[in-house]
């Protein structure tokens, strides 16, 4: 079988090690140890040896604008006054400890460790060496000269020490990231270049006071103890600058970084590319609301924790504030999407805070360059409107098209418009009457809300109550159809009938545990008897979270208010779940009513639903009665109670005064408030 030939970077590392084993070796055989272990400035020579390997272990943190920091140590000017003061061989020796000592310390591969330290040891020889030809002396053991004509001289050994070092490390990196090398050298250069100088110059004042004893050198730890504080502190304000501080991701700062450097490297030829995935949680502001903010703090720190659990090697997770999640990443539009996936995925296990389990979801726009965009700012809008889609229509991941930016700018403005008829109090509460079958008199009336903007007309509410839903306005629009209810309630009770109203609630306020003291209050402030009121909620909304949605309507039938659930039949709710939620009415969605009379499936489905929820002693309400011969129908499979265009459209609360008075309603029984 025919073997694979060693890469570069392989046989660059081999040759590096091999080179920096033969320098030690030959240094530590050919240096005169028995003359430099009789220098007189033994204590000094100790000290410098110590603070080197100190310097190694403990080196300055940078932090390189938005890149990832590194670290730079400080051993380079006690191993420079070390070559002036003891000799090169002393000054290889005490590197070689130093650097094994590191790796040891960071627990290196033998492979790197061994590549570290012959990189240093060349680095040292060839410093020393240069350091040797400029004072005209060639001897492994001390110099013994370090008057001020010689120091410059040492310097120049010492820029020697660190370009070389510099050179050799930079190889490994090109090789590495397949960059050219000057590219990676000029990188370097711009970040460490004065540091390293500063370092050296501190190396030569050492060397020029050693035989001043310990005690003086001593003073020199100032300075280097001064650069690893001003270093740390620039480290942790740059870090602070680019990191948020509860999750401890990226911020959009450092987002935006990542994307450019990724959309960078997407450019080079055969590379995949850049991707990014905006993460938003849906109704979080309902945590936040109903159970603090320490606890919406602790579930942003778990999602965050997932989300970077989850990604693949190389993409970079960032909090761009609030709820809203970005992951940059490369590969393409499949690996993107996949991402996407796993992101969700990652969220699915509820979130543990405390004793309360949450199930938190998600949405996800995505968006990939080069075909959504070729910089940041393009790239990142793009991800958002994809975002935007995906919550609004409910996918949970949605992947820019150009399609979205006409329906995102009409949706957001129709958003601004709402805001502005919330507070305008252009919303109209309308009413459509519900019949017993048997006598067709009223006895309820389901509150449904109207919107008539100045310029558009009339808007649907399919146009505006999905909004309404995802951008937390159907609070306050609820809060305000349940205030008009309730007020025009108490006045036709006030006039003797004894009727229900019905006001429809979301899925967002099953997850509301506010809610149930948000209804008592409306009541009393009306005073209503609680038992008059049904709040109505889908199917689907008791299954988003099954676990809050039983706790919502256990409090509100605590206070006396009734349940209805709407639309019954369009999602996958058995009709014994829904007997344990206790709820009191079943709505029989109108896509089945409609065509009891033309289809069999869906005859046989209305009348097996009617009889059993009347079994289960259930109050049983039709909906989409459009003609008399269905309403006959209906009346035969059991006590139902009807609603529908044919028996009464949504009129405003002065026509249902007026229908009121002809037809009147069953007297009512007790106070009229209560």
């Amino acid at each position: 079988m025919r073997r694979s030939s060693p890469s570069s970077l392989s046989i660059y590392v081999t040759l590096v090690s091999v080179a920096g084993v033969l320098g030690v070796a030959a240094t530590l055989l050919l240096t005169p140890w028995g003359d430099a272990g009789a220098s007189p400035l033994w204590w000094p020579c100790a000290f410098l040896a110590l603070a080197a390997i100190a310097g190694e272990v403990k080196p300055i943190r940078l932090v390189l604008g938005d890149a990832e920091p590194r670290t730079l140590s400080t051993s380079a000017p006690f191993i420079l006054a070390l070559i002036a003061v003891a000799g090169i061989g002393v000054a290889v020796a005490v590197q070689v400890v130093a650097s094994l000592t590191d790796d040891v310390l960071q627990r290196r591969s033998p492979t790197k460790s061994l590549f570290n330290t012959a990189q240093y040891a060349l680095s040292v020889l060839a410093g020393g060496m240069v350091y040797l030809a400029l004072t005209d002396g060639f001897t492994l053991h001390a110099p013994l000269d370090t008057s001020p004509p010689h120091l410059g001289a040492l310097l120049v050994g010492g820029i020697v020490m660190v370009g070389v070092n510099w050179l050799l490390v930079a190889g490994v990196v090109a090789l590495a990231m397949k960059a050219p090398l000057g590219e990676v050298l000029r990188h370097d250069a711009r970040h460490s270049i004065v540091t390293h100088l500063v370092l050296l110059s501190v190396g030569g004042i050492a060397a020029a006071i050693a035989d001043e004893g310990v005690g003086v050198i001593l003073l020199l730890a100032g300075p280097v103890i001064a650069a690893h504080l001003f270093a740390a502190s620039a480290a942790r304000h740059a870090h602070d600058a680019t990191h948020d501080a509860l999750t401890g991701l990226g911020n959009r700062s450092q987002a935006d970084h990542e994307l450019g450097r990724a959309l960078a490297e997407s450019r080079t030829p055969g590379a995949s590319g850049a991707g990014l995935v905006l993460i938003d949680l849906d109704h979080f502001k309902d945590f936040n609301d109903t159970l603090g903010h320490p606890v919406g703090d602790t579930i942003l720190r778990q999602v965050a924790d997932r989300l970077v659990e989850a990604v693949p090697p190389g993409a970079t997770v960032h909090r761009l504030g609030g709820d809203e999640f970005a992951v940059v990443v490369t590969g393409g539009l499949a690996a993107a999407r996949q991402v996407a996936y796993e992101l969700l995925g990652s969220l699915e296990a509820p979130i543990q805070v405390d004793s309360l389990e949450l199930l938190v979801r998600a949405s996800a726009g995505v968006a990939v360059a080069p075909m959504h965009g070729a910089d940041v700012e393009t790239l990142m809008k793009h991800a958002d409107i994809a975002l935007y889609h995906a919550k609004v229509e409910r996918d949970r991941i949605s992947l820019y098209s150009q399609e979205f930016d006409v329906n995102t700018l009409e949706r957001l403005q129709l958003l601004a418009d709402l805001r502005a008829a919330i507070a305008d109090d252009q919303l109209r509460v309308v009413y459509q009457p519900q019949l017993r079958l048997a006598d067709r008199s009223i006895v309820a009336v389901e509150a449904l809300v109207r919107w008539h903007h100045p310029q558009r007309g009339v808007v649907q509410p399919d146009a505006f109550i999905p909004l309404a839903e995802n951008s937390g306005l159907v609070f306050s629009i609820t809060a305000f159809v349940l205030d008009r209810a309730l007020r025009d309630l108490a006045h036709w009770r006030e006039q003797g009938h004894d009727i229900r109203v019905s006001v429809n609630l979301s899925a967002r306020h099953l997850s509301d545990l506010a809610l149930t003291s948000q209804v008592a209050d409306a009541l009393g402030r009306h005073r209503v008897p609680a038992g008059a009121l049904v709040l109505e909620v889908t199917e689907t909304g008791t299954l988003a979270d099954a676990v809050r949605a039983d706790i919502v309507i256990k409090g509100l039938r605590a206070l006396g208010v009734e349940v209805a659930i709407d639309d019954y039949g369009t999602g996958n709710a058995s009709l014994s779940y829904l007997r344990r939620l206790e709820i009191d009415e079943l709505k029989v969605d109108r896509s089945f009513v409609t065509h009891i009379r033309s289809v069999d499936h869906d005859r046989i489905i209305v009348r097996s639903t009617i009889e059993l929820a009347l079994a289960l002693g259930l109050r049983v309400v039709a909906e989409g009665i459009e003609d008399e011969a269905t309403a006959r129908d209906l009346l035969a499979f059991g006590d139902v109670i009807g609603q529908g265009h044919h028996l009464g459209r949504p009129v405003p609360a002065e026509q249902i005064d007026e229908r009121l008075r002809r037809h009147g309603t069953a007297p009512l029984r007790g106070p009229a408030r209560g």
